[in-house]
């Protein structure tokens, strides 16, 4: 066996061992009256003949037909004059920096006859560029048509002409009276910006730039200027480490404004050297989801366990059993250990200074610029503004009001600024506030440079003409420095002409070119100070509470950025699958404590009770609360950037927490809870799709049984060879089959590796496969009915440990039921595999023999096709997918004003992948393994005379290329040098369901855990 444990996919299958069978019965939860589409009510009342029914059946089966070969005609107009860089049906890609003052990431952006339509990662920029789920969904936010669309002044309709001449009135008045001028801005690493700024305060004297981010990361900067004397964080490395331990740091989140999945995935490679993974926590972080171990502790906990740690470690000794267990791990690996921390000042301090002694090799030196906020500075600047010394405030494109947590005191002292100017996107508080306006240009439209940590440089370019009348801030400063219509006005040349400085020998297009090149900055942190007593006395100074909350963000909205942009909203969590929503996370035992009820309806939808959440004196109304394996007892989460008012429709759902939060604290006592009596109704998407109760779909082995046990080992072999008994003996599975096999060794024959090892839940490829395949949004609404159509899904399984063996349950007469109630008891902290799913391309498939129109059928590359021009929805080829992978399309999403997302206007279709058809209502669809792409890749290699190269297939797969641990590798199976056939042959590799007989073209790889099974 595998492993010692079962999985389940939800809470829920705990209470209601059934709940998969009920499910199964319900995956359509409406049927299509055909009563109703005829419209005669009369006579679907009246008895009927028998030639009556077959005249109805034949009228709606002709009648679904015509509907579903129905297609809408578009005329196209020729370029007259064509662009030279453009050639019709052949995209574009161009090299650029996504940043938008919370996210980076060096891309590739690819455009389709000038409209970007897809965000890959720039394989030139390594770690920097990688892109999470945010990245990927920011080509979506380009083409929101909530945005601001042109200059405002006074609320109406403006030019920049005289929306500039209000604000240069405005510098030239408070530059006479000495008041103060004051730009603003979101953290802006830019050497061009700063350099811009600099210049123009050499002609308002009074001006000052001030930084302020919704979520500031003022604990780890203030942590780092204390331990490296400098304000800029460090960058870390895992690939040489064996041993990390950490402290509520979601380091495969945003932890220190970066992400370490990359090198966490390369050091988690199944091995003797393997890196241990150990998690202690309160809220069920994707990280801590992802740990060999796992200790789930409130707040006011895990602050003890790690000064007991630090002083094990540092000063000689502790009398804490768990601290002492982890001290000595620690010590034993020595170098090759890393420490993180988070919640707070003191406890980033104290994770230095373990790291410090151990000298940790995971320290690179490395500083990350990429946020700048100063607390200090930035309560100054507040006083300003009270005192009335401000003249002229500048804001670019950030909302104190929703973010800060004294935000509406921030508002109504803007009352004491003569002139507020707003440089936004949405027509939010700020905007609100401004009394004049200007549209920001999104990172697509704009120019700009980024250096994101030491010896790197990055450029931003844009790839689509300005949509609307907006402006970045820098083309904004030039005009208010060197006057309206000035030639020197034209950032690019302002921008290519500094950059010079930095790039030394290597030329502007070349730079541009690649997107990213070294630069001369070697700037470095070494271990300089950090005071530990102050550090434990903060940390002792946190009071434990009965209970104790825990902000986070979720991966799918951050800090609230892109709040409304639809894919991100309808994304699933990796943990909870709930989508367009935030909520309370709170333990099983507290919400029993707390008569706190999570229930499944009829239908199977969850609703959860409602709280008014109390925190220090703060009241946040109306929380949905949300019960949660492995929270720890004692805490609670809540999620940041939500409940954004006036920033566009899909932007305002869920409750704004930023009134909690104070800049420095993730971690809060004093938490009191009460309910309302009221319901919440939940859309997640866990529950549905079930692979019909079969367990043993996510596998697992320890590390020590994978290191010394064979893998088809007789009696304790972990990964098994399938068998299936016959007659004649027990035959492997592959030598027994009721179908004629497929020739595919004629060309190319495509294959996808699954690595469950390296996948984190992070759910960046579930965008790229929106993305490059039209995925519609269908909203709240249908999420809840079970609606939901993505082509990839990442299914979440807790595990609990076994209680009994099944033999021993023979011994005792236990039935199954009896016995499966004992197996599928939880640990009070679940192990946690996600693991991706698709259409399996099967080849032998079990959709293609039910279709009674072929419109499912096999190809020759292995992928398994659909013509959406021959489907007529009966639907049988879902109900025979033994992997729940077929979507019906109940819409059409992409022109029904009732699915206001985005997609539903001009402006945004023009996201839309024109290689790929956007589906009608009344058809199947599913993942095809993005064929549009292995197809092109194909054909430009048969014009140029050559053979396809293994990378430019592995590229070719939308989820593969967006896979930042390498968790998924696409490939042709055919060629002897490929990655993907070289996965194939590892031991750890199993198909999903292969008792069935399917033959699946899509394999995984046996999740490993590093530890000791007890």
């Amino acid at each position: 066996m595998a492993s010692n444990k079962i999985q389940f996919r939800s809470i829920h299958e705990l209470k209601d061992p059934s709940l998969n069978g009920k499910l199964a019965l319900k995956e359509f939860q409406e049927e299509i009256p055909v009563e109703d589409f005829l419209g005669d009510a009369e006579k679907s009342d009246a008895s009927t003949t028998r030639r009556d029914f077959l005249k109805l059946l034949g009228f709606s089966t002709a009648a679904v037909t015509l509907a579903a070969c129905e297609a809408p005609v578009i005329k196209t107009i020729p370029y007259v004059v064509k662009p030279h860089d453009i050639i019709p049906g052949v995209p574009n890609y161009y090299a650029s920096t996504y940043f938008d003052g919370f996210d980076f990431a060096s891309v590739l952006v690819k455009t389709r006859e000038g409209r970007p339509i897809k965000i890959d990662p720039n394989p030139a920029a390594g770690d920097l560029g990688k892109t999470n789920a945010r990245a990927q969904a920011s080509v979506l936010s380009l083409y929101d048509n909530d945005k601001v669309k042109q200059p405002k002044f006074e609320g109406k309709d403006e030019t920049f002409d005289k929306v500039d001449d209000y604000v240069i009135k405005g510098l030239e008045e408070a530059k006479a009276s000495g008041k103060r001028i004051v730009l603003l801005s979101h953290s802006f690493a830019s050497p061009t910006f700063k350099k811009l700024f600099a210049e123009f305060k050499a002609k308002y004297p009074t001006a000052e730039l001030v930084t302020y981010d919704a979520i500031p990361y003022a604990a780890s900067l203030d942590a780092a200027q204390e331990v490296f004397g400098q304000r800029a964080l460090p960058v870390y490395d895992l690939k040489g480490s064996e041993l990390v331990v950490a402290f509520q740091a979601d380091f495969l989140g945003e932890y220190n404004a970066a992400s370490l999945e990359t090198s966490y995935a390369a050091a988690r490679k199944p091995g003797a050297n393997m890196l241990r993974h150990i998690q202690v926590e309160s809220n069920m972080s994707l990280t801590g989801a992802n740990a060999d171990s796992r200790y789930r502790l409130k707040p006011s906990a895990v602050n003890k366990t790690l000064v007991e740690v630090y002083n094990a470690i540092v000063a000689g000794g502790s009398s804490d059993k768990l601290a002492n267990e982890l001290a000595k791990e620690l010590s034993a690996k020595g170098s090759k250990a890393v420490v993180f921390a988070d919640g707070s000042k003191g406890a980033q301090v104290l994770a230095h200074l373990i790291n410090q002694k151990l000298g940790s090799v995971a320290f690179t030196g490395k500083a990350n610029f990429l946020k700048e906020f100063d607390k200090v500075r930035f309560q100054e600047f507040l006083g300003w503004v009270n005192g009335g010394q401000v003249g002229v405030l500048i804001t670019n494109n950030v909302d104190p009001i929703y973010s800060h947590h004294k935000g509406q005191d921030f508002k109504k002292s803007l009352t004491k600024v003569p002139y507020v100017i707003a440089v936004a996107d949405k027509k939010n508080e700020m905007y609100k506030a401004a009394k004049a306006v200007i549209p920001v240009a999104n990172w697509l439209e704009s120019w700009g440079d980024i250096e994101p940590q030491s010896g790197v440089y990055s450029l931003m370019q844009p790839t689509i003409q300005k949509i609307y009348k907006s402006r970045q801030i820098e083309e904004s400063l030039l005009v208010w420095k060197n006057g309206k219509n000035n030639a020197a006005n034209n950032y690019y040349d302002y921008l290519k002409a500094n950059s010079a400085s930095v790039l030394g020998g290597t030329s502007f297009n070349k730079a541009l070119y690649n997107g990213i090149v070294a630069s001369a900055n070697a700037t470095t942190l070494s271990y300089a100070g950090g005071n530990a007593a102050q550090a434990v006395a903060e940390l002792g100074n946190f009071k434990a509470s009965d209970l104790e909350l825990v902000l986070y963000t979720k991966t799918s909205i951050g800090d609230g950025t892109q709040a409304n942009n639809p894919w991100l909203q309808e994304l699933p969590d990796p943990l909870t699958r709930m989508s367009w929503d935030n909520y309370l996370t709170i333990s099983p035992k507290d919400a029993q404590r707390l008569e706190i009820e999570n229930d499944l309806n009829a239908r199977m939808q969850l609703d959860g009770s409602i709280v008014n959440l109390t925190v220090n004196g703060v009241t946040i109304k109306d929380v949905p609360v949300f019960i949660q394996p492995g929270q720890a007892d004692g805490s609670v989460g809540l999620a940041l950037g939500y409940g954004k008012k006036d920033s566009g429709a899909t932007a305002d759902t869920g409750v704004n927490a930023y009134p909690l939060f104070d800049g420095s604290n993730l971690v809060i006592s004093n938490v009191k809870l009460e309910k309302t009596g009221e319901s919440h109704e939940f859309a997640g998407i866990q529950l549905q799709n079930t692979l019909m109760g079969r367990y043993d779909i996510a596998k697992e082995v320890p590390l020590k049984e994978f290191l010394n046990v064979a893998f088809d080992d007789e009696h304790h072999g972990w990964n098994k060879p399938l068998e299936y008994h016959t007659i004649s003996g027990a035959l492997p599975a592959g030598k027994i089959d009721l179908w004629d096999a497929f020739d595919d060794t004629d060309g190319p024959h495509f294959n996808l590796s699954v690595d469950l090892n390296s996948c984190t839940g992070c759910g960046a490829c579930i965008i790229a496969c929106q993305a490059e395949n039209n995925v519609p949004v269908v909203g709240k609404e249908e999420i809840r009915m079970s609606r939901d159509m993505y082509w990839l899904r990442i299914d979440r399984y807790y595990s609990a440990k076994e209680k009994i063996e099944t033999k021993e349950g023979v011994e005792r007469g236990l039935n199954v039921p009896q016995l499966y109630d004992i197996l599928i008891e939880p640990n009070e902290s679940p192990d946690v595999i996600f693991q991706p799913v698709m259409c399996q391309h099967c080849n032998h498939a079990p959709c293609e023999t039910v279709c009674p129109v072929a419109a499912t059928s096999h190809g020759k590359q292995g992928q398994n096709h659909m013509a959406y021009n021959r489907c007529i929805g009966t639907r049988y080829c879902a109900n025979n997918c033994p992997y729940k992978v077929r979507r019906f399309n109940w819409f059409t999403y992409n022109l029904n004003d009732r699915f206001d997302f985005n997609q539903n206007n001009d402006l945004g279709r023009m996201v839309l992948n024109p290689d790929v058809v956007v589906r009608t209502r009344g058809v199947m669809e599913k993942c095809s393994l993005c064929i549009q792409e292995t197809q092109a890749t194909i054909l430009n290699a048969k014009r140029e005379n050559r053979k396809v190269t293994d990378n430019e297939f592995k590229n070719s797969c939308a989820c593969a290329a967006a896979c930042s641990t390498g968790a998924m590798t696409f490939g042709d199976m055919n060629d002897k040098e490929s990655e993907v056939r070289e996965l194939y042959s590892s031991n750890r590799r199993y198909h999903l369901l292969e008792e069935i007989g399917t033959k699946p073209n899509v394999f995984y790889h046996t999740k490993v855990r590093n530890r000791v099974e007890n």
